[in-house]
């Protein structure tokens, strides 16, 4: 591996074929179970990416659940490689979050900075829409507030009534205002 040259650390597929050339020796104190050398067997996976590659067993102690990552980087330590994958997975469950929850469906800039203010500029609406249902102690959820507020953001009318629930009642009591065309 080349000095700036970019590594990977993926997850390998059940049915994966390949072929061992060396296997390190391992500590399984510390859930990893096989640390190995490499080369994939299939016609198109080869063609693809003919290099040697590692591969490690690794059982995560807190889940009891083994993984398998594949990656190019032959210098770091097996139980290394399982830690940054995990940290990996982190950041795939924040920009989830970010998905599910800021409602950033597209970014309409290609920048670095045009992506940061956009995502800052939805943390900033959440956070607000966090405090008003603080405040407010409204029962709707988070994305039934902001429903609320993207629909009346034209009307003049203070928050607290905006998500104050309101049972509407068929019956009128008290005079009408409204003239009556038919007689029912």
């Amino acid at each position: 591996m080349a000095v700036g040259s970019a590594t990977w650390i993926t997850r390998a597929k059940d049915n994966m074929k390949y072929k061992r050339l060396y296997s390190a020796l391992t500590d399984r104190s510390t859930g990893v179970i096989c640390d190995q050398i490499i080369v994939l067997l299939g016609f198109y996976s080869r063609k693809d990416y003919p290099d040697k590659m590692r591969r490690i067993k690794y059982k995560d102690p807190e889940t009891k659940i083994t993984y398998e990552f594949i990656t190019c980087n032959f210098k770091t330590e097996a139980i290394t490689i399982c830690k940054l994958y995990k940290q990996r997975w982190q950041v795939e469950l924040f920009f989830k979050w970010i998905k599910q929850n800021l409602r950033i469906k597209v970014f309409y800039g290609t920048s670095k900075n045009a992506g940061y203010t956009q995502i800052w500029i939805a943390i900033s609406v959440y956070v607000l829409i966090a405090i008003i249902k603080k405040e407010l102690k409204s029962p709707y959820s988070m994305n039934k507030i902001l429903q609320i507020l993207s629909i009346g953001i034209f009307e003049k009318i203070q928050l607290n009534q905006a998500f104050t629930k309101i049972e509407l009642s068929d019956k009128i009591t008290g005079p009408r205002k409204q003239l009556i065309l038919f007689d029912s």
